[in-house]
This record gives structure tokens, sequence and C-alpha cells, in this order.
């Protein structure tokens, strides 16, 4: 099997399952592990942060899929115009654009057709007209260069097969001086192996996360300056999990070592004179 494929089969993978989890409500979603797959038993808010004292919050635009608030972290003035990469049914474009005002302009781009519809049905009830929704894939985003003042992302970069792209893709939708503030899942150290198979079962959150450094690497190649971690949490595995894929000695290592799977938000900034890929164009 060649990339090519792998990385496509993988893309059919996240459509078929986020178009099941856009036909599900925000309970069934934090229910089961990460959305539209079988583990019941599995309280998915292990992940997920609440959003809903945040000011332009909308309930039936929360499906309970993030692992952090970018949002919070975004520095987002009035007036700016934001893309959120994977925006899902909308609850990060609705709350950055209760920051933005009517002056400023905000895009979500998501790459299952069902979650687009959804969203742009939340936006049509709120009446917004600064809003738009577009169906895209991350790695190709349907944005014109230089755009974004801001770009926020919230627990989708690491289902994208090619992270390098999808991040070379937000240099270049960026203005020079733009930013974006972007939560993701990280691994941190060595994970056992049957850990390993564990978190694939939080394939929406987990299978593609990839290690912190490397992350982090990958931003700086890039061509980002100022990479900050803004906020970091530990992702608690239940034992109950745990115990299907590892011993109980390696449960107690895994519990009071310092390896294991992070929910990070990371802030970098496009430089205002770089010479990087897509800077100058």
């Amino acid at each position: 099997m060649n990339t090519m494929s792998t990385s496509e089969q993988l893309k059919e993978i996240v459509k078929e399952k986020y178009s099941q989890i856009a036909e599900q409500s925000k309970d069934q979603n934090e229910t089961s592990c990460c959305g539209a797959t079988g583990c019941s038993t599995v309280d998915y808010t292990v992940m997920s942060d609440d959003y809903s004292n945040l000011k332009g919050y909308v309930a039936e635009a929360d499906l309970g899929l993030g692992c952090g608030l970018p949002t919070e972290f975004a520095l987002i003035k009035e007036g700016d115009t934001v893309i959120d990469l994977g925006s899902g049914a909308g609850n990060d474009c609705f709350i950055a654009r209760s920051i933005t005002g009517a002056t400023g302009k905000v895009i979500g781009v998501d790459f299952t057709e069902k979650m687009i519809q959804k969203a742009r049905t939340n936006a049509e009830k709120l009446n917004y007209k600064n809003i738009e929704f577009r169906q895209g894939d991350i790695e190709n985003l349907p944005v014109a260069a230089n755009v974004a003042d801001v770009v926020v992302s919230n627990c989708v970069l690491n289902l994208v097969p090619n992270k390098q792209q999808a991040f070379v893709e937000t240099f270049r939708v960026l203005k020079k001086g733009g930013h974006f503030s972007v939560s993701d899942i990280v691994l941190v150290g060595e994970l056992p192996e049957g850990l390993k198979k564990s978190a694939e079962m939080y394939a929406g959150c987990v299978a593609g996360a990839i290690q912190k450094e490397a992350y982090l690497s990958i931003i700086k190649e890039a061509g980002f300056a100022n990479i900050t971690v803004q906020k970091e949490k530990r992702i608690n595995l239940p034992d109950e999990v745990l115990r299907d894929y590892l011993t109980t000695n390696e449960i107690k290592d895994f519990h009071s070592g310092t390896s294991g799977i992070f929910s990070v938000t990371v802030y970098a900034e496009k430089p205002e004179n770089c010479c990087a890929p897509g800077c100058c164009d």
C-alpha cells in the first residue's frame, strides 16, 4: 500500500466517521470514544473542555468533539478575519464571531459535507452574515493566501495524514504578522504498545497523534516564529479501557510516569518579514 492510498483511506475513514457524528447529539457523542465509535463505556469528556460559559456559545453547534478552547487563547480582536480548520458544526466559529463582531469575518473549513450543512443551518438560525463555511481539505485549503489575521483549530490536525502540509497551508493563508492558536492531541515519551492500541479506540482524537517535539518541529519548519505552548493537560484514559491492553503493573507505571497522551494548545506567528515558502506570495 503506497503512502497516497494510505492517506486517502484515512481521509475516507474520517469523512465517514464525522458524517455519522454530524447526525448525533452532543450527549450521544460524549458517551462514545470520540463520537461515532462503539466504546460506550468510555466518557469522551476526558478530552473536551466546557464551552458553555463562553460568549457566542451555541449549544446546537457543540458536538463535544474538542480537546481544548483555542478561541480562549487566540488573541482575536474586533474586525479580525478568522479561519477555523475543521469547523464541524460551527462552535468555534460562533465564539470567534462574538469577538470579531459584525466588522470581522469568520471562515470555517471542514472536510465533511454533513458537518458543513449542519454549520450553515446553525449560522442561518443566528442570521449571521459574516460567517462562511467552506467544504475542503486542510492540506489544500479553499482560501486565498494572506487572508487571515488568526487561524484556530480544535482537535482536528491530528486527523490530517500530512501534518507538514497542513501547517504550510496555515502559514500560506495567514497575513504577515498573523498568528494561530491550535488545540490538538500529542504524545509524550515512549508509550507501551498496548497503550497505542488503546489510543486507536479514540480514532477521531488520538490515532493520528504524533510526538509533541515532532509536532512543534513541524510548526517551526513551516516558517512560524514565537512558538508557544499556551496550555497543556494530560489525558487520563480510564482504567477500564487500559485493562484491556495493559497489565496491572503497566497501568501503575503509566499513571506514575511522565509519558502519556496530552492535549496542548499551541500559539505561533507568521513573521512580518521572512523568506519562508508562501510568506511573500
